[in-house]
């Protein structure tokens, strides 16, 4: 559907709030999930956009508020938009990454993803793992299948998913040996095709091992390297007939209804502990949906088998030595569906004449209908006596955080490739040519800084000019005189007015005023190299001056801003006049500096105080802010 750029996109726009709460509860009805969890996958915010696909066919998008822009859901044909009772909303790919479980899931080995993902569909022989009661045309995601060595032993593994489709068969047919030939998914969005691509391209999450039944794992393993063999010699859509495709259905254990309970009543606690009991008196009231999304919820147990194991003829898993016999229990089916309360105010209702909160009820004509939680007791035996866990909000944040980290790194990696990298360089010229050859290096290089400052060190002790009182003064000898010592200037002066110079001769001069000396002695030179331009750099006779951003008043009353000296930085007068105008809003000009020669550089004018836009332009191409200078000549001051 995705595998040829999308036409016709029209301009996205934000869902009222009416239109996203229709669609939180459309996506909570169609997939059986929780409005809590409807509430993360339809985020504040969310923003629609109408397209048509390269086969012209309608659709509707939802796009993440984000800076990202990650594509959420999507509706396919006419009347798709998500209003009508009849439009089937679709998750994509970064929102499975966000929940994995919400749809069923078919796996396939590794060497056919890149040919789902080239636009073929999921051909009935590349079929590995597929659940039972599956109906032809229901949605189901596609996992990759695949063998890595951990620890020397080859274990099974389970990507996130990698593409989305509808059942072209029901998963009885799949299990029919009779079936060799056909499609088994009719793939509608991938990972990589062009509906991906318009997001972040975040990384795959990595993939985990598959947990089974005994036996289960050494009975796949001849099947599934096989399959895999035959899978790599083929290069078209058809996969090879001869792959058994269905394994043995992995059991996850369940919670009954009244474990269920019991943890929501520990993450009550965990979240009295935690956070409530901190909370001001001036917080309460809050709203029993509100204290449930934002208090609740966090706080249920991450790994809820270390805190309650569910009913199960396994023995209970403990921190050291976790249960590798099954899955873990899904943290996400606890809720108050899921509970025996099965509704929030009775869960309330319960906490409360246990003596955990207090509640009161709304008022009779008031707007607000949900019952309001008054006060928290943090003096309870079970607060007293609670033992914390680690939660999902906790896990959530730290995993948001190592995110954010890691985008940081990427986008400072990304600055630095980019940033200009300008470097002043000094050549021998005139009177330090006679120093540089009496240290014995080339008078023909440009050096930098640092390198002249060395080279002068290792002269002075190899002709031992550190004044061995004072090793700050370096005595003067006749190549270093010749390069710091002025000479005269004219030579139509008296004997008598000469004298003077000769008796104030420059015996010693300090190590830092030295080495100035010397590079004013030098000719001036620099390179400008950008982050992309790998070694090859030109250089350039002249001393670099930074970039002139001058704020000015015209005609007495208009303010305006003058860039000038942007040329070294490959800085082309057209793009940023073209850039400016449209980043500030206001009318530019491009214009000859004036009072300056023919070919002395550009004039780039903006409209009005636009110092600091101009400078967050130029920091945004690479130029180091150190070579940037702003003067508001509006006030006679400068920053």
């Amino acid at each position: 559907m995705f595998k040829k750029p999308v036409n016709d996109w029209k301009t996205s726009s934000p869902l009222r709030s009416s239109d996203r709460k229709k669609l939180r509860l459309k996506i909570a009805s169609s997939y059986s999930i929780d409005t809590a969890e409807a509430d993360v996958l339809v985020p504040e915010g969310i923003l629609s956009v109408k397209f048509k696909s390269y086969l012209n066919e309608p659709g509707v998008a939802y796009l993440a508020p984000d800076g990202d822009r990650d594509p959420l859901w999507f509706s396919l044909g006419k009347g798709s938009d998500a209003q009508r009772e009849d439009a089937l909303l679709i998750p994509t790919i970064y929102t499975l990454w966000k929940m994995p479980k919400l749809l069923p899931s078919l796996s396939t080995p590794k060497a056919v993803i890149p040919i789902i993902s080239g636009g073929a569909d999921l051909m009935i022989p590349g079929v590995i793992h597929c659940p039972p009661s599956l109906n032809e045309g229901q949605l189901v995601s596609i996992c990759k299948y695949e063998r890595v060595d951990i620890d020397g032993a080859p274990t099974p593994m389970l990507s996130v998913p990698l593409a989305v489709g509808r059942m072209a068969v029901g998963s009885d047919q799949l299990q029919d040996s009779s079936q060799e030939k056909g499609k088994a998914v009719l793939v509608l969005h991938t990972w990589k095709d062009h509906l991906w691509e318009l997001g972040s391209k975040k990384d795959v999450p990595p993939s985990e091992p598959i947990k089974t039944e005994d036996g289960a794992e050494e009975n796949e393993d001849n099947t599934n390297s096989k399959a895999e063999e035959e899978v790599e010699d083929k290069s078209n859509s058809e996969m090879p007939a001869n792959l058994e495709p269905v394994l043995p259905e992995v059991k996850t254990p369940t919670y009954t209804p009244d474990e269920v309970s019991q943890l929501l009543h520990m993450s009550l606690v965990q979240a009295i502990t935690q956070s409530l009991s901190s909370l001001p008196a001036s917080a309460f009231p809050i709203p029993a949906t509100i204290f449930y999304t934002n208090h609740i919820l966090p706080n249920r147990p991450h790994f809820p088998e270390l805190v309650l194991h569910p009913s199960s003829p396994h023995e209970p898993p403990t921190a050291d030595s976790p249960s590798t016999d099954s899955p873990s229990p899904d943290p996400s089916s606890i809720t108050i569906k899921t509970s025996s309360h099965k509704s929030l105010t009775a869960f309330l209702k319960h906490a409360e004449k246990s003596g955990l909160i207090s509640t009161k009820a709304p008022q009779k004509h008031s707007t607000q209908t949900d019952m309001l939680v008054t006060a928290v007791n943090a003096a309870h035996r079970d607060v007293e006596t609670h033992h914390s866990f680690a939660t999902i909000g906790e896990i959530e944040a730290k995993a948001a955080r190592k995110a954010a980290r890691e985008e940081d790194e990427k986008k400072q990696r990304a600055a630095a490739n980019l940033e200009i990298d300008v470097q002043e360089l000094w050549k021998p010229h005139l009177d330090s040519v006679e120093l540089f050859e009496a240290m014995g290096e080339s008078i023909s290089k440009q050096y930098t800084a640092q390198e002249v400052r060395s080279l002068l060190n290792s002269y002075f002790a190899t002709h031992q000019l550190v004044n061995p009182h004072d090793q700050a003064y370096i005595a003067l000898d006749q190549a270093l005189t010749a390069c710091v010592i002025p000479k005269p200037k004219s030579k139509k002066k008296s004997p008598a007015e000469e004298a003077p110079l000769d008796q104030a001769k420059v015996e010693f001069m300090k190590r830092d005023e030295l080495l100035k000396k010397v590079l004013n002695s030098m000719q001036n030179w620099y390179q400008v190299k950008n982050g992309d331009m790998g070694d090859e750099v030109a250089l350039k006779k002249g001393k670099l001056a930074p970039i002139q951003v001058v704020m000015k008043m015209r005609q007495g009353r208009k303010a305006s801003t003058l860039i000038t000296g942007f040329e070294p930085f490959n800085i082309v007068a057209e793009d940023l006049s073209e850039d400016l105008r449209k980043l500030c809003a206001g009318a530019t000009s491009i214009a000859p500096i004036p009072g300056k020669p023919a070919n002395s550089g550009m004039e780039v004018l903006v409209q009005g105080k636009q110092s600091k836009s101009v400078v967050n332009y130029l920091v945004g191409k690479g130029v180091p802010e150190k070579w940037i200078e702003v003067q508001d000549a509006t006030k006679g001051k400068k920053k």
